[in-house]
């Protein structure tokens, strides 16, 4: 399965008119939340096939104008080719605003989903807005990442953990990567195609 993830930039080789006809042989399309509505209802539109999102803290108009055609994750598992992908939207707790989640909230979502991933018998890709604690993240309050991530990483053993929401350059694909324990956590910040098969 070939996925297309997105995160927090729009990109003109996907987003100006014609230019995706380079990008072929996607399957899914996953974002990690800071883009446009209307972006989104595009690349649903223009590669035909399934985008799962969940919001980051700049999403609130999400809540007026959703991405049409793409399916909102937070909270839940989708199972798309056999595949479990479960979805945690939002940023640490910095403001008050939208789409921001103290440590404590966000631990309770993620014991919450507990039961969802034992129904599924396990979850293979967690994307997120945010990113674990320590990894990829900084030591702001806005882009400090979340410690609970670890327990769905220790005790789940997802092959992905995919996020946004930290804005980085990258050398090349491998710069985007992190490996905890059996898990690649992903910065998809921008755009990124990765090709996933078990």
């Amino acid at each position: 399965m070939r996925i297309l993830s997105v995160s927090d930039q729009t990109e003109p080789i996907l987003y100006d008119p014609g230019s995706y006809k380079s990008i072929t042989g996607i399957d899914l399309i996953l974002s990690c939340g800071d883009l446009p509505s209307e972006y989104l209802t595009y690349l649903v539109t223009v590669f035909n096939v399934p985008l799962l999102y969940v919001s980051g803290n700049h999403d609130g108009e999400y809540d007026f104008t959703p991405p049409q055609g793409c399916v909102d994750l937070h909270g839940r598992i989708s199972v798309y080719n056999g595949f479990r992908i479960l979805g945690l939207e939002g940023c640490h707790w910095y403001n008050g605003g939208r789409f921001q989640y103290t440590e404590k909230q966000m631990a309770r979502l993620v014991w919450k989903m507990k039961f969802k991933i034992w129904w599924h018998k396990g979850v293979d890709i967690i994307i997120a807005h945010a990113p674990p604690r320590h990894v990829h993240d900084a030591q702001d309050t806005c882009h400090r990442g979340f410690e609970c991530f670890y327990t769905l990483i220790e005790r789940y053993s997802p092959d992905y953990l995919v996020h946004g929401h930290i804005h980085t350059s990258f050398k090349n694909s491998e710069a985007r990567i992190t490996r905890i324990n059996e898990t690649d956590v992903l910065n998809t910040f921008g755009y990124h195609i990765f090709d996933y098969q078990k």
